[in-house]
């Protein structure tokens, strides 16, 4: 049924520009999100679906949970610790300073499986060595006084630039980590699989190649890929990641190990022989979709030119605009009955206000009624 999915073309209205993707120097959106949702983001009323749980952040761009706390990376190198309401910012200590130029800066992160015991995560982050603009992969822990301080380097030397640098890390039901890399504005790399740009990674936990990825002695899982933000398993252990298309042509993709899924070579419904074609793709459209999120039969997306969430069925295909108003949205993930979202209004691309940006959370059971 799954596969039946890639003869979709979406026809819907997603509420977005059609001049290009986020990444491609679009414009800012020229209605204040908080306007759009009818005045300053507020805390819902009890019993409403809708929540601010923090405000005033710095650029986010990655959530993570454990137990009843957030934390919130924030591109020019913090980490936001959310806790009963608090906000608390920390500096992460790396080995190599986090470069915060154009799309890039501290990028994804994941908490360790076994975080409450050792209390380790995983982040990815642009650098900057020999004048040359790179990505790296590294383990951080929290001291005594707050402060993230890198433990050791999983892997480094991806490239980079201030553009596409990818930056999506999660923790598959393999127990293996994936990180999702852009073509670092080279469109020609995403097809060198030696390059480890324009693709999605796969790696033992100590930083190791897994024994069973594709090719021996590779990180790579797929490739052909231009700048993917979005990484989710369903409950089969499908894994699905969400692509930046170049001037429209987002895609949603099923990942499939070993696979080539096209870029520069192929968009939209263009195909050949041996490269993977997309579930589905935006067309002329734009949503410039980043962190994605699997409740049961459905993959919410995050919208950054889209200025929304979106929800695909993954059943039916049917594909809309789930929640809208709140400008740019760059992550989100579910826990439980509750979806999480962080908006990301104040990176220069979008219009925002003092407050911005946010991280939101919305009760799944009421928004859809």
């Amino acid at each position: 049924m799954k596969y039946l999915l890639i003869m979709v073309l979406i026809a819907v209205s997603v509420a977005c520009s059609s001049t290009g993707p986020e990444e491609s120097g679009s414009e800012p959106m020229q209605e204040d999100a908080a306007e759009a949702n009818g005045g300053e983001t507020e805390q819902a009323e009890e019993g409403e679906p809708v929540e601010v749980i923090a405000e005033q952040l710095e650029v986010p761009w990655a959530i993570a949970k454990s137990g009843e706390t957030i934390f919130v990376t924030e591109r020019n190198g913090s980490i936001v610790t959310i806790e009963e309401g608090q906000e608390e910012r920390a500096d992460v200590v790396l080995e190599h300073e986090v470069l915060a130029e154009g799309e890039g800066g501290l990028l994804g992160f994941v908490l360790s499986p076994d975080y409450a015991e050792d209390g380790r995560a995983f982040v990815y982050h642009t650098y900057e060595e020999d004048n040359e603009i790179l990505n790296r992969i590294a383990v951080i822990s929290q001291s005594e006084d707050g402060q993230w301080i890198e433990e050791e380097e999983l892997l480094a030397g991806i490239p980079g630039g201030t553009i596409h640098n990818g930056g999506r890390l999660a923790l598959g039901p393999d127990e293996k980590l994936y990180a999702t890399t852009g073509d670092a504005g080279i469109e020609e790399l995403a097809q060198e699989r030696e390059a480890m740009a324009g693709t999605i990674l796969r790696l033992e936990l100590d930083g190791t190649v897994p024994e069973d990825n594709p090719w021996e002695d590779s990180y790579v899982y797929s490739y052909g890929h231009r700048n993917p933000q979005g990484l989710a398993w369903d409950g089969a252990g499908t894994l699905y990641s969400s692509e930046h298309g170049s001037n429209a042509h987002d895609e949603i993709n099923l990942i499939e190990p070993g696979a080539n899924y096209g870029w520069p070579i192929v968009r939209g419904d263009e195909t050949e022989e041996g490269l993977s074609a997309p579930l589905i793709h935006s067309g002329e459209d734009t949503w410039a979709p980043s962190g994605v999120a699997i409740a049961g039969d459905v993959l919410y997306v995050a919208g950054l030119r889209g200025e929304g969430i979106y929800a695909l069925n993954l059943e039916t295909a049917e594909f809309t605009t789930w929640l809208e108003g709140y400008g740019r949205i760059r992550d989100l993930f579910v826990d439980g009955q509750s979806l999480y979202f962080m908006t990301n209004n104040r990176d220069g691309r979008g219009v925002s206000q003092d407050s911005d940006d946010y991280v939101i959370k919305v009760d799944l059971e009421q928004q859809e009624r």
